[in-house]
């Protein structure tokens, strides 16, 4: 069961702004890493359901966190059927990610209270997701879709509207910059933000280090976001 409130969690996608993504089939290494994103200041962490055994790890890691990180927000990723997303939350899952928009995927996760971020990649699908109940649709592939432009044509006849963009969100500061300025809720990082490299150096305090600069970075940004 989550441990955390609908209303908790969205509110700390929108206050922290930035969702690592990330997969690894090995629960030391994926320990590892949550560990180091959550010293580095984010408690928002999505696991993504990319690997046979991916919700046997995700389990071990809620059970570890639950008890030695209690304020960190886990959540699963990839989710593409009611069947998977049902699993998730099932062993803790506090919020729901997908590729796709999936009608029954956003049911299961009402009924639980539990937010359920779509991929949508138009207005239509947008709109659709926003009618069962989702608050931030992820707009994926974020880049491939229209990128910021997208973000702000949307925005403009639905101005209700919240996205988290996934896929081409950089931790520098043009495109943070950018993507903030079209008006983004939140952002997904992947390998950008959690290289495939640090992960092999087992450079946990380089992770660390490039989390903490980015949130910093994506905080100053929304401080001097133009009105």
């Amino acid at each position: 069961m989550a441990r955390f409130s609908r209303i908790q969690v969205l509110n700390a996608m929108y206050d922290i702004s930035l969702i690592p993504v990330f997969y690894n089939a090995d629960f030391e290494t994926a320990k590892n890493v949550v560990a180091a994103l959550s010293r580095g200041g984010c408690k928002l962490v999505e696991f993504v359901n990319r690997g046979d055994h991916a919700v046997e790890v995700f389990a071990e890691l809620e059970k570890f966190f639950r008890k030695e990180d209690p304020t960190l927000v886990l959540g699963a990723g990839s989710i593409v059927d009611p069947f998977t997303a049902a699993a998730y939350i099932n062993v803790g899952a506090n919020f729901i990610v997908g590729p796709t928009l999936h009608a029954e995927v956003a049911k299961i996760c009402n009924r639980r209270m539990i937010p359920y971020s779509p991929g949508c990649g138009s207005a239509s699908e947008i709109s659709y997701a926003q009618e069962l109940g989702c608050e931030i649709c992820k707009v994926f592939p974020g880049e491939c879709v229209g990128g910021p432009k997208f973000i702000k044509s949307v925005m403009g006849p639905m101005p209700w509207t919240r996205m988290m963009p996934t896929g081409g969100v950089k931790p520098t500061r043009e495109s943070v910059t950018e993507w903030i300025e079209a008006g983004v809720a939140a952002m997904g990082m992947g390998s950008e933000l959690v290289t495939a490299d640090a992960i092999k150096a087992k450079d946990w305090q380089g992770i660390e280090n490039k989390v903490r600069e980015t949130i910093a970075l994506v905080q100053e940004v929304k401080k001097n976001k133009k009105k």
